[in-house]
């Protein structure tokens, strides 16, 4: 999984080295990564997102769905 070489520098820019791609995160892009990286699961990072940021689940849920859609299509997850 190409996850695993992701670099994030303190601009939040995440680059792979091994997939040339480079691309510009949020606070909230950058925190699905790093727990992702933990190896949790989407719910579990739904359920944390929630609670770190106080909001309704149902979006967060949306939202990830949405961010790890396009993680796939880099081909940084399956």
């Amino acid at each position: 999984m190409a996850l695993d070489q992701l670099h994030i520098d303190e601009n939040n820019v995440a680059f792979v080295p091994s997939l040339g791609i480079t691309f510009q995160l949020n606070d909230t892009g950058k925190r699905i990564l790093e727990l992702l990286q933990e190896g949790r699961s989407k719910d579990e990072i739904v359920l944390a997102l929630s609670k770190e940021f106080e909001a309704d689940w149902k979006r967060v849920y949306r939202d990830v769905e949405d961010f790890m859609l396009k993680l796939k299509i880099y081909g940084l997850i399956q």
